[in-house]
């Protein structure tokens, strides 16, 4: 198992584990956070924008043309800013800490 550590707007951190190959955003979405993912993955928008801290950033891979594409759209973009739909959790990952960003929001009601 691979542990996650979400940190919320209010600064709430919740630890979660998922298997390796599960998607950030579907760890983030069972832990009841407002990652809406809209496209369902297919990277046609931004609801799934969270903030990954620095120290974990550069051993994500590169972000794609069109993630980077979909960040441009997203509200309160940072450096270390990526769509969890992109990001597939593995061993190496185990202890990964990502901010949802206050604008975040589900309208789905997650």
């Amino acid at each position: 198992m691979v542990k996650v550590t979400f940190i919320t707007a209010q600064d709430q951190r919740m630890e979660r584990e998922a298997a390796p190959g599960t998607r950030l955003l579907e760890v983030g979405q069972n832990a009841g956070l407002p990652l809406e993912g809209t496209c369902e993955g297919q990277m046609a928008c931004s609801t799934c924008h969270v903030v990954v801290a620095a120290e974990w950033f550069d051993r994500l891979d590169p972000a794609s043309e069109d993630e980077e594409d979909m960040l441009d759209l997203a509200a309160g973009v940072t450096r270390t800013s990526r769509l969890s739909c992109q990001i597939v959790l593995s061993e190496a990952l185990d202890g990964l800490e990502v901010r949802v960003p206050d604008e975040a929001r589900d309208m789905q009601g997650r």
